[in-house]
C-alpha cells in the first residue's frame, strides 16, 4: 500500500497565494488551513483594538507611549526548532522597535513578533487556543491575547519556559491595563459599543 506524499512548502504557499480574496490560508504544521473571512463582530474588535494600541506604533518618546511597530493582519513566515516552515496571520501583531527598528519591503515579516492577538470564531478558535499557540511558543513570542467578542473578554499569556502562563482576564473594563501594553489604561467597553451583548452566564446548579 502506498502513502500519499504530503505537499512540500513551496507548494503549499503556491496554493495559499491562489486563495480568493473572500478566504484566508495559513500554513500550520505542513498543512494548507482555509478559513473565511471574519464576521464583522470579530472584525470590529480588531479594528478598535488596533486604533487604541496606536500609541504605542510610533517612536518611544513625546507624550505618548511609542516604542512598537503594530500591524493588523501581518504575513508571519516562522520557524519552529522541529525545522518547520509555518505562515501565520494573526489578527494583530507588535513588535518592539529596538528589534524591527525598520519595517521592510516586502509583504511578509520573518522576525517573530514580541505579541499577538488573536480574535476567536468559531471557525477558527480551534486552532488559536491549540496549534497556533504551540506554533507562536516554539517560535518565541512573548505574550499573547486570545479576544472573544461573544463573550467580551480579553486572556492575555505571557510565555514562559515551556508553557504559556495565563495572566488574567479581563471584560468590560474601561480602565484595563493588559500586559505588554500596561503602561496605559485601555477601555475595553468601547471595543464592543454597538454590539450585541454577551449571553447571561447559568446559575451553577
Amino acid at each position: 500500500m502506498s502513502t500519499a506524499l504530503k505537499p512540500d512548502f513551496s507548494e503549499l504557499y503556491r496554493r495559499l497565494r491562489s486563495l480568493r480574496e473572500w478566504q484566508r490560508g495559513e500554513i500550520l504544521a505542513g498543512e494548507l488551513v482555509v478559513s473565511p473571512r471574519p464576521v464583522l463582530a470579530h472584525a470590529t474588535a480588531g479594528s478598535r483594538m488596533n486604533r487604541e494600541l496606536g500609541t504605542f506604533d510610533r517612536p518611544p518618546g513625546g507624550r505618548y507611549p511609542g516604542g512598537w511597530h503594530i500591524l493588523p493582519e501581518p504575513e508571519l513566515h516562522l520557524k519552529t526548532p522541529d525545522g518547520q516552515q509555518h505562515v501565520l496571520i494573526p489578527d494583530i501583531a507588535g513588535w518592539r522597535r529596538e528589534r524591527l527598528p525598520i519595517l521592510p519591503r516586502k509583504a511578509w515579516l520573518d522576525l517573530c513578533p514580541d505579541w499577538i492577538c488573536e480574535v476567536l470564531s468559531p471557525s477558527t478558535a480551534r486552532y488559536d487556543r491549540q496549534l497556533k499557540a504551540r506554533i507562536y511558543h516554539q517560535a518565541g513570542v512573548d505574550y499573547r491575547w486570545l479576544v472573544d467578542p461573544e463573550l467580551q473578554t480579553v486572556e492575555a499569556y505571557q510565555r514562559a519556559g515551556d508553557f504559556w502562563t495565563l495572566l488574567d482576564t479581563w471584560a468590560e473594563d474601561p480602565a484595563a491595563r493588559i500586559p505588554p501594553f500596561d503602561a496605559i489604561e485601555l477601555d475595553m467597553t468601547q471595543w464592543w459599543e454597538g454590539m450585541e451583548p454577551p449571553p447571561p452566564q447559568e446559575e451553577p446548579r
